[in-house]
């Protein structure tokens, strides 16, 4: 038996978007499949209403768990506590517990450049990615305490390597780099573990940068050593399921690069 059946998590950004082939185009979907199979209850947010419920009725028929899906937006005109604040409260409504939080959602205007960047799109970044980490870090913490759970936050190698055209972006995920640090040791008396993964998958968001910014792309985007992009289930889901699992309750404060050998460090 799995140490994630009958638990619960909670995965922000885990909608199903799709790519041009048709097939999964979404990291939180393919970390979301991944704990589903392992028989975990899943509480799943996002922005897109549509690719929630689809993402729900796909999980709950071929897993047989239980899924609650509760739009949320964390934006600059919204009271985004209180909209987190509804999202954790059904969720304990729902299950009576949590046991994992994992923050991947994250918006941005990839392709511009520092020089031309706008202050709404800066805000975009660090509302919908540093902003949406700490407001759900701190409403969950009570809970997570509760089952000595585990906190999954989501940077990425724009901020470890300074990516061309991604100001924003890279400051959002450093910024939550080093918010899951302070959190790590905070609550490590808690037996709370938090980690950070920097990770590279075939994704929508990657196809459509593509497509709307060629040189940028170019530019940051190289095929990995292993010879291929990472799978959002196989290759980054399955190491979230890890992260969460007694065997690495030891382990907290780290960021692990799933780069495929791209992401290399002293």
């Amino acid at each position: 038996m799995s140490f994630l059946n009958g638990k619960v998590a909670l995965i922000t950004g885990a909608g199903r978007a799709v790519l041009s082939d048709g097939k999964s185009g979404s990291i939180g979907y393919g970390i979301a499949t991944a704990y589903a199979k392992e028989g975990a209850n899943l509480v799943i947010t996002g922005r897109n209403e549509t690719k929630l419920t689809a993402a729900q009725e796909e999980l709950t028929t071929k897993y047989g768990i239980k899924v609650l899906a509760v739009p949320a937006d964390i934006n600059p005109q919204a009271d985004n506590e209180a909209v987190v604040k509804n999202v954790v409260d059904k969720a304990i409504a729902d299950f009576g517990r949590l046991d994992v939080l994992i923050n991947n959602a994250q918006a941005s205007a990839s392709g511009v450049t520092l020089a031309d960047h706008t202050k709404e799109q800066f805000d975009l970044a660090i509302y919908s990615g540093l902003y949406a980490a700490f407001y759900y870090m701190r409403a969950c913490y009570p809970h997570l305490k509760k089952t000595a759970g585990s906190v999954i936050n989501f940077a990425s190698g724009a901020g470890l390597f300074g990516n061309y055209g991604q100001s924003a972006y890279a400051a959002a995920k450093e910024g939550i780099r080093g918010l899951s640090r302070v959190a790590a040791t905070e609550w490590a008396r808690d037996n709370v573990n938090v980690n950070v993964v920097c990770p590279l998958a075939w994704t929508a968001k990657l196809e459509q940068f593509k497509n709307a910014f060629p040189d940028a792309f170019k530019a940051n985007v190289h095929i990995p050593p292993i010879g291929h992009f990472g799978d959002a289930e196989m290759e980054i889901g399955r190491v979230c399921v890890q992260l969460a699992s007694p065997d690495f309750k030891y382990m907290t404060g780290e960021t692990i690069t799933l780069e495929g050998g791209l992401g290399q460090r002293p």
